[in-house]
This record gives structure tokens, C-alpha cells and sequence, in this order.
């Protein structure tokens, strides 16, 4: 289950991360400016975004198995006709439908964590799912340039699209919802998942209501931090690639190259956190698992924003875009594991609004980085408002409570 969602979270970056790279011949094959461009991008996180609740909830009703099915097969329709699009305004109907489409895999994934891995076990469970994205991100920088250069743009969406396609037919005939339906768990296996899979004392029973959702205190706390999260990192699938690449006058491989780095220490934050999570929650420190995870990633984030912007070479650059990579996606594990801890039965509703809430973000940062530049002269803004964005985050955590569900805080 663990390799499939890996794989399923390579997939939804590397669908994202073509067109950041493609960035250059789709404007000149569309006549599109940067504007343009950055409405491009971002609507595909407006798509993302609004859909990410009600697809949660799907997902906790009828299941990862048949929601994740439906939405890989749907966005990998949409991916293919993004390679379509003849203007501004079918571009944008397209993305948008493409971000619609994806919204369902990280809420129905956390639905299928919740089910399947024991709670001791969840944060380098998450930790690996989401480094995936990262891990795809990264190789698409490499390849990227090569597929566009060999097929053109418009076809290398239909390649891509084919991945998903495969993935939805192999994810139906394998998973189950519950791991006590599969035919190839042993019993003992299934008997320890059903009993270690939440607090033993902790009961939740029934669906939560839309009123419960946006009720909760925890839920408003994580996703105002979710939002400052995905500030900075959607940066880095959305601009950094021609950021760097215009900044230092390089080449498109060149930048492709620079690039994947801090995507690969995204990984490894996710990696690290992961493991950080599950250290402190195994010696009895479970609020502080979160928390302490949680905090430690947005100071390195924030510092690695503010420090990139006062590099004089492409590599110190990357070397603090990668440090601040490395910090947002430490804060990705604890993020998820709290939806998963505050959420139980209910966990696809309460990641997707947490969700929802970063991939606000995510439009909001695909749109403010262009605009900023043109009014301001200077990208030097946009890098201190995503610093300002995750200390707030760091002030947030601190009234975060992992220990109390939706319904009771």
C-alpha cells in the first residue's frame, strides 16, 4: 500500500512539474506573457483547492479504493487534453479541470493511511507517500527538458497522462479499503493494523458535519499553517524552474539540473520528519511529535527563503532554495499525521480541508510571484512575505492539539 501511494504521489508532481518546465514553449506557442502564465499555473491550484473537502469526503464515504480509481482516471484525461489547448481561456478551463481532478489523491491517501498503518507508524508513512511527489518533481526536472525537446509539448502531456491510466487499473484490482478484506495479509498482520490503527481509549463514531468541520479551532490552526507551507513550496513546482533559469541566465537543462535539488531535499525532509515523528511519538511524546517537527521545519524554511535572495550564483541560490525546501516539507508529516490523529474516521474529510486551505496557498503563490515582480521591480517581496508566512506557522503550532479530535476542540 505504502509503494502504490509512493508511486501515486510521483505521478501527481510529475503531471504538475511538465508545465513549469514547458513554461517557455507553451508562451510562445500561445503568445501567453508571465501574467498569463502565472493564471495558468494557479488555477490549476484554485481547482486543486476548492475540491479538496468534498473529494475527502467521498473518500471517507466510499473509500479510497473506488475514489482513487475515479480521480487518477479523470485527471489523466485532462492531463492529455491539456496538450489541446489552442488559447488563454482553454488553457484555463483545462487546469482547472486537471486540478479538480487531482484533488482526490492526497485526502483519499490519508484515508488509506488511516486504515491500513498502525498510529505509530504514520509519520514516516506520510513522510514517505509525500516525499514521492518530491522524488517525481525532482526527476522531471531531469527528463523534462529531454521529452520536450524529443515529442514537443503538447504530446508530452499524453505521454504522461498513460502512467495514470496504468496505476488506476492495478490500484482497483489490488487494494482494498479494509486490509482485513485482503486475500494476501496475514491474520496476525490484520489483527495487529485493526488494533494499533488509533488510540485504544479514543472512540469516534459517525460522519462529521460540514458545521463540525469548520467549527474547530484545530481545523482553522491547521489549515492557516497548511496555507503557509504550500506558499513556499508551490514555488518551487510553479516558478523556480524559470526563476532560476532567467535570474542566472542559464540554460533550460542547466536549470533543470539546478533545479531538482531542492526538490531531492524535499524528499529527504519528508524522510527525516517521517522519522522524527514516529522517534518522539514511540517515547511517549505524541502532541510533541507534531508540534516539535512541525515548528523546527518552518524556522529552517524561513530562513532558507530570506537567505536565497542575497546569492550572487545560481548555486548558493539553490543551496538555500533547497534548505527551505527541506523545512516546508518537514512540516508535511506532522500536517497529515494531525489530520489522521484529530480526524480518525473522518481523516479524508478533515486532510482535505487542511488541503484545501494549501493549495490556497498555492494559487495564491503562483499569481504573487509574477505580479510582485512587475509592481515591485524586484522578486526580493515575494521571498519575505513566504518567510513572514511560515513564522506565523511557527506561532500557530504552538495552539495546535493532535490530542483532541475535530468534534472536541
Amino acid at each position: 500500500m505504502v509503494l502504490a501511494t509512493f508511486i501515486l504521489s510521483m505521478n501527481v508532481l510529475i503531471d504538475r512539474i511538465f508545465i513549469s518546465v514547458a513554461k517557455e514553449p507553451i508562451a510562445d506557442s500561445l503568445m501567453f506573457d508571465d501574467r498569463q502564465m502565472g493564471w495558468v499555473l494557479s488555477i490549476f491550484a484554485l481547482g486543486y483547492a476548492l475540491f479538496q473537502t468534498p473529494s475527502g469526503i467521498l473518500a471517507d464515504r466510499f473509500g479510497p479504493r473506488k475514489i482513487l480509481t475515479a480521480v487518477v482516471t479523470l485527471w489523466s484525461v485532462f492531463a492529455a487534453l491539456s496538450g489541446a489547448a489552442w488559447n488563454f481561456i482553454s488553457m484555463m478551463v483545462v487546469r482547472f479541470l486537471f486540478g479538480a481532478g487531482e484533488a482526490g489523491a492526497y485526502p483519499a491517501m490519508s484515508r488509506a493511511v488511516y486504515s491500513w498503518i498502525p498510529i505509530k507508524e504514520r509519520g514516516i508513512v506520510n513522510g514517505i507517500i509525500f516525499s514521492g511527489g518530491r522524488v517525481g518533481a525532482a526527476l522531471s526536472m531531469l527528463f523534462m527538458p529531454w521529452l520536450l525537446s524529443a515529442v514537443g509539448w503538447r504530446m508530452g502531456f499524453v505521454y504522461l497522462s498513460l502512467i495514470g491510466f496504468v496505476w488506476a487499473v492495478i490500484w482497483y484490482w489490488w487494494f482494498r479499503d479494509d486490509p482485513a478484506d485482503h486475500a494476501y495479509i496475514s491474520e496476525k498482520e490484520k489483527k495487529f493494523i485493526l488494533e494499533n490503527r488509533q488510540e485504544q481509549s479514543v472512540q469516534v463514531k459517525g460522519s462529521i458535519s460540514l458545521s463540525e468541520l469548520f467549527g474547530s479551532k484545530n481545523m482553522w490552526l491547521l489549515m492557516v499553517q497548511y496555507f503557509s507551507s504550500n506558499f513556499t513550496f508551490f514555488f518551487c513546482l510553479s516558478w523556480m524552474f524559470p526563476h532560476i533559469q532567467t535570474t542566472y541566465g542559464l540554460t533550460a537543462s542547466q536549470a533543470g539540473i539546478y533545479a531538482s535539488f531542492p526538490l531531492i531535499f524535499g524528499a529527504l525532509g519528508n524522510w527525516f520528519s517521517g522519522w522524527l515523528v514516529d522517534f518522539l511519538y514511540k517515547r511517549e511524546n505524541w502532541t510533541f511529535s507534531r508540534k516539535f517537527t512541525a515548528i523546527l521545519g518552518f524556522v529552517l524554511a524561513a530562513i532558507g527563503l530570506l537567505a536565497s535572495v542575497f546569492m550572487d550564483t545560481p548555486f548558493m541560490a539553490v543551496v538555500f532554495l533547497s534548505l527551505a525546501t527541506f523545512g516546508a516539507d518537514m512540516t508535511l508529516s506532522p500536517s497529515w499525521s494531525a489530520c489522521n490523529d484529530t480526524g480518525k474516521e473522518n481523516s479524508g474529510a478533515v486532510s482535505g480541508t487542511m488541503n484545501m486551505a494549501g493549495n490556497l496557498g498555492s494559487f495564491i503563490t503562483a499569481l504573487a510571484f509574477p505580479y510582485l515582480k512587475v509592481w515591485s521591480g524586484s522578486v526580493v517581496p515575494f521571498f519575505f512575505i513566504g518567510a513572514g508566512l511560515n513564522l506565523l506557522a511557527i506561532f500557530l503550532w504552538t495552539k495546535i492539539k493532535p490530542e483532541r479530535t475535530i468534534k472536541e476542540y
